[in-house]
C-alpha cells in the first residue's frame, strides 16, 4: 500500500454499534467512496486505550496478558477469503454481515489457548458475550456456547481466581473494545452530547464527549496521564460499488492509507 498521509479526526456518526464483529472490516461511506478500517487495526486502536488506564486496583492485574488478549480478539478473519461485498456492491461493513461461522468460531476460541489461559478466557468471554442472544439457532451452536461457559470455569479455578474478578478483567477488556469502535465508527454526537461507553472494571459507567476544539473525553477521566493521543490506520476507497471481491480487494491493496488520530484531554 502506499500514500501514508495523517488526518486528524473531525468525523460524526454515521454507523451503530452491534455485537455481530465477525467480518474483517469497517466501513465508512465518505464524500468519493469508502473509508475502511481493518479489524485487526481496530483492536490495536483498543489495546492503545488500555494501557492508558490508570494503575489502580480496579485495573486487571494481569495487565500485559489482558492487552494481549485485547489486541487480539478480533484475529478471526483473514482478510482476503470470503465475501466482502453487500449484493449492491458496496464493501460489507461488519454491522450489515449477521452470518456465523461456527468453524471458524470455533477454531479462533482453541487457538487462542496458545497464548495462555488468561487471554483464552477473555477471549471466550467475547465470544459468550458477543453470541449467547444466538442460542437455540441449532443444537451445534448451543454445545458451542455451552464449551465456551465450561472453558471459562475451568480456567478460572485453574488461575484461582473468582468468576467476580474474572468479569471486573472482561468489563475492562469490553469498555475499550466498545470505546475503539465508537471512533473507528464516527460514532460520537455532535453538540458536546455525551454517548455512553459502557460499565467499566470498578462498575462505573464511562460516557465519551467530543470537546468543542475536536478533541474527546471521557467521563469520569479513567486514565494515567492528563492528555494522550491515540491513533488507527484507516485505507480510503475513490469507487463505490464493485463487481467482485477480488476488485475490491486489489483496490484496497492500492489505496492511500490515512492515519486517523485523536487527542484525549482530562
Amino acid at each position: 500500500m502506499n500514500g501514508e498521509l495523517e488526518f486528524v479526526h473531525n468525523g460524526k456518526a454515521n454507523l451503530y454499534y452491534t455485537k455481530d464483529t465477525e467480518r474483517f472490516m469497517i466501513a465508512n461511506q465518505h464524500e468519493k467512496g469508502w473509508e475502511v478500517i481493518y479489524h485487526r487495526a481496530h483492536a490495536l486502536l483498543a489495546a492503545q486505550i488500555a494501557g492508558q488506564w490508570r494503575s489502580d486496583k480496579e485495573r486487571p492485574e494481569r495487565i500485559i496478558e489482558t492487552v494481549a488478549a485485547i489486541s487480539h480478539h478480533d484475529d478471526l478473519e483473514k482478510e482476503w477469503e470470503g465475501n466482502h461485498l453487500t449484493p449492491a456492491g458496496t464493501p460489507l461493513d461488519f454491522t450489515l454481515d449477521k452470518k456465523t461461522d461456527l468453524k471458524k468460531l470455533r477454531q479462533f476460541t482453541e487457538n487462542s489457548r496458545y497464548r495462555g489461559r488468561w487471554v483464552a478466557m477473555l477471549i471466550s468471554m467475547h465470544m459468550s458475550f458477543l453470541n449467547e442472544g444466538k442460542r437455540g439457532e441449532s443444537p451445534e451452536f448451543d454445545k458451542f456456547l455451552d464449551e465456551q461457559l465450561e472453558n471459562q470455569e475451568q480456567w478460572r479455578k485453574e488461575l484461582k481466581i473468582s468468576k467476580e474478578e474474572a468479569q471486573k478483567a472482561y468489563n475492562f477488556f469490553e469498555l475499550c473494545d466498545r470505546l475503539s469502535l465508537i471512533l473507528c465508527n464516527c460514532e460520537l454526537p455532535d453538540g458536546k452530547r455525551a454517548l455512553e461507553i459502557g460499565t467499566g472494571p470498578d462498575g462505573q459507567r464511562y460516557d465519551i464527549v467530543e470537546t468543542d476544539d475536536g478533541n474527546v473525553t471521557v467521563k469520569p477521566w479513567p486514565f494515567k496521564e492528563q492528555e494522550f493521543t491515540v491513533n488507527v490506520e484507516a485505507c480510503y476507497l475513490q469507487q463505490v460499488k464493485f463487481d467482485s471481491n477480488t476488485e475490491l480487494t486489489e483496490a484496497l491493496q492500492i489505496a492511500p492509507i490515512k492515519t486517523k488520530k485523536w487527542t484525549f484531554v482530562k
